[in-house]
């Protein structure tokens, strides 16, 4: 893996980044490794979530570090949609797919989200 400096208010300590939730982690490797994988540069990246995380303070959240990688969640999907990879409605059904598959999951199991989800 590319070591990735963190970026400007990006959760870290001496070793790197930190996570407070499971999600946060994958949606980091997943930026990480789509970037390495041609989708997109860590020039672009760096930009998008820059724009999202603005766009976040001018429609007022506090910039406390807490809504961080939800951020980095928008930019994800930001540019796997102006990169093509996916689109608005295949994200917006699998999310659903996701939901239905957590609130039908006993607590404390996996989530399981088959391929006909």
């Amino acid at each position: 893996m590319t070591n990735f400096a963190p970026l400007p208010l990006q959760p870290h300590d001496e070793e790197g980044p930190v996570f407070a939730e499971p999600w946060q982690a994958e949606a980091f490797a997943l930026a990480v490794q789509l970037s390495e994988g041609g989708l997109f540069t860590w020039k672009e990246w760096t930009e998008t979530i820059g724009d999202e995380m603005q766009k976040a303070r001018d429609g007022g959240d506090p910039d406390l570090g807490d809504t961080y990688y939800d951020h980095w969640l928008g930019a994800l999907e930001r540019l796997a949609r102006e990169k093509g990879a996916t689109d608005a409605n295949a994200m917006a059904e699998r999310k659903d797919a996701w939901r239905r598959a957590y609130l039908n999951t006993p607590h404390g199991q996996p989530v399981h989200l088959s391929a006909s989800q």
